[in-house]
């Protein structure tokens, strides 16, 4: 009975590691209809009893402003074009950093962060974090550079109930994502590590501040070029 109960369960994983692969394989062209956070968000506005209007709409790669993309690349993860999902230096300094105490610091790259908003739930536990290894990797292996970032930009979100560059730069700055500013998506990259407290159209001084360092690491990183590598395919990490 041991035997055949550890042969069902084999079976059960096995189907459960396939379908999640097709699923990611099918989501580098279909653009997801809706993402795990924004299923957690809405359960903890039904708990809380407060109301919430999630706001989201697809905006494909070529109306996503470069200045965005750039920026979010600048605030979140340099190395993004040269990694396979993780940034093993990042990871150690974290560790390093979590082990002398104080505030704690994380190292997800954009791959990660893409595979925990789009499939798994906000905790800290070893599971959770098993599975983000495992979706990171077949995200990884599956999709474009190119295609990471298009699923970002339209998934992360930018204030509560406020999910993707197009319902951000609305929310924030009244106009579509094809037409916000430099200043504008570095402000909203700037945002990005708490950005259910900090606002991007109303920013305090810190925000500014780090959105100007933001705009300074664009130009160090080479803006267009850099996205050019994306385009092309020309990383050492594919």
């Amino acid at each position: 009975m041991l035997r055949s109960l550890i042969r069902r369960l084999f079976k059960l994983l096995l189907l459960l590691a396939a379908g999640s692969a097709l699923l990611v394989l099918a989501l580098r062209w279909v653009p997801p209809p809706f993402t795990a956070m924004m299923v957690e968000r809405k359960i903890e506005s039904w708990i809380g009893g407060e109301p919430i209007d999630l706001q989201r709409d697809w905006r494909p790669w070529k109306e996503l402003p470069d200045a965005l993309k750039m920026a979010v690349i600048a605030a979140e993860d340099q190395k993004f074009a040269d990694h396979w999902g993780f940034d093993v230096a990042a990871i150690r300094a974290a560790f390093a950093h979590n082990e002398r105490g104080g505030s704690l610091r994380g190292a997800s790259t954009l791959s990660q962060q893409v595979a925990k908003n789009l499939f798994l739930w906000s905790d800290r536990s070893w599971l959770r974090k098993g599975l983000e290894v495992w979706f990171t990797g077949l995200i990884e292996l599956f999709w474009p550079k190119q295609r990471i970032l298009e699923v970002y930009l339209n998934s992360v979100e930018w204030g509560t109930g406020v999910f993707g560059a197009e319902a951000a730069a609305r929310h924030h700055f009244d106009v579509g994502a094809p037409y916000l500013s430099t200043r504008q998506a570095s402000q909203l990259a700037a945002v990005l590590p708490n950005p259910r407290e900090w606002s991007a159209g109303r920013p305090s001084s810190y925000v500014q501040q780090r959105a100007a360092w933001i705009r300074r690491q664009m130009q160090q990183l080479g803006g267009s070029h850099y996205l050019a590598r994306l385009q092309s395919g020309r990383t050492s990490g594919q």
